[in-house]
């Protein structure tokens, strides 16, 4: 297979890559259909566990039984927070959740429009992993490393080592009249 195939079949795969990410996993801040969530505490086990990366996406409805993430409702105590939780039921109030691996209700009833959305894909242990790379000292850290192996990386071109016959001579040596010599004070 010839250069010029294998370069025009990457760039389609990168652009197959792109637009998929674009349509499936860009994420709501950005105007996609996906929230990512960094599962935290014990409420969900053994559904999620702490360290956990799970993708929400929109919904038209929710139903019981489905894990939702959604905002606390403004006005109660963590308002804006993101808990992930089981609906356990509903009415005109709200939804009711619970963590699967907690004895009582969430003390929150959510409506459709706090519900940022369903669980879709989970990840284990990835979370962990993004939530150390947001550190600004690793960050940093693999700033440097990348810049260090681009530095290591980089190849000057080759130089010819010069030939004999084309080596520069020094200005003195191309003049005419000969070497320059400092002319002599008498005292």
């Amino acid at each position: 297979m010839s250069t010029r195939v294998r370069s025009y079949l990457s760039l389609a795969a990168l652009a197959l890559v792109l637009v998929a990410w674009a349509l499936l996993l860009r994420p709501a801040s950005l105007g996609g259909p996906v929230t990512y969530i960094i599962i935290r505490g014990s409420s969900m086990q053994p559904t999620y566990a702490a360290g956990d990366l799970v993708i929400v996406r929109q919904a038209s409805e929710y139903r019981v039984g489905e894990v939702v993430a959604y905002r606390v409702p403004g006005g109660e105590i963590g308002a804006g927070h993101i808990v992930i939780h089981r609906i356990v039921g509903g009415d005109d109030n709200g939804f009711t959740l619970r963590g699967d691996n907690n004895p009582s209700l969430d003390p929150w009833n959510p409506h459709a429009s706090d519900i940022v959305g369903e669980a879709w894909v989970a990840a284990p242990g990835l979370g962990r992993i993004l939530a150390a790379l947001h550190q600004p000292l690793l960050l940093a850290a693999f700033a440097a490393a990348v810049m260090v192996a681009m530095v290591m990386a980089w190849k000057r071109s080759p130089r010819a080592p010069p030939s004999i016959g084309s080596r520069r001579r020094p200005a003195h040596a191309r003049s005419s009249r000969g070497p320059r010599v400092p002319a002599q004070v008498d005292s």
